[in-house]
């Protein structure tokens, strides 16, 4: 049974402990998974039902009309579904759209001096995001081994994109015109 991203991760934090949606929204926003995935404060529930209806996922009693106090926990099946869904993931490469390929792509539309300069823009940002994130992590020692490892592989991505941009930003002229 494939799971979207989406519900691979929500599957993955009952896995990792039982949560009710509020408690998920808290980890979900305390890790930024909301930069690598869609996940919305308004679908927490929608995916927690549909994992639910798919028996992967189910909720201790909770009294009528307490949704939000209802804790999930991830089912035997459930369980299984994220560990071939997370193993598949990690081994197999899979094409992921990057924008910036697309902005590349136009170069003909635009400067030499407005490429540099978008260049140098995104660098800062990149550089602010990595900020952002080591400080996250930080701040939330000692993490499980899954969020310390997405920690680390975002952290290794965005230094290497920031190591190319700077190397971009200093040889502007060798594109071809």
């Amino acid at each position: 049974m494939e799971l979207t991203p989406s519900e691979l991760t929500v599957l993955g934090l009952l896995v990792e402990h039982p949560r009710h949606g509020y408690d998920l929204e808290r980890v979900i926003e305390q890790r930024g998974i909301r930069q690598w995935t869609d996940i919305g404060f308004s679908s927490i529930y929608y995916l927690l039902t549909k994992l639910e209806k798919r028996g992967l996922a189910q909720t201790s009693e909770a009294p009528a009309g307490a949704k939000s106090r209802r804790v999930f926990h991830a089912t035997t099946a459930g369980r299984q579904a994220a560990r071939r869904n997370a193993l598949a993931l990690i081994a197999e490469i899979r094409e992921v759209p990057h924008p910036i390929l697309v902005g590349i792509a136009n170069l003909p539309l635009i400067s030499e001096q407005e490429y540099a300069e978008a260049l140098r823009a995104r660098l800062g940002q990149v550089a602010a995001r990595i900020a952002v994130i080591e400080e996250t992590e930080k701040a939330q020692a000692p993490l499980p081994v899954p969020a310390r490892e997405v920690f680390s592989y975002s952290l290794s991505l965005l230094e290497a994109e920031r190591q190319w941009l700077a190397s971009r930003v200093q040889v502007p002229d060798d594109r071809q015109d």
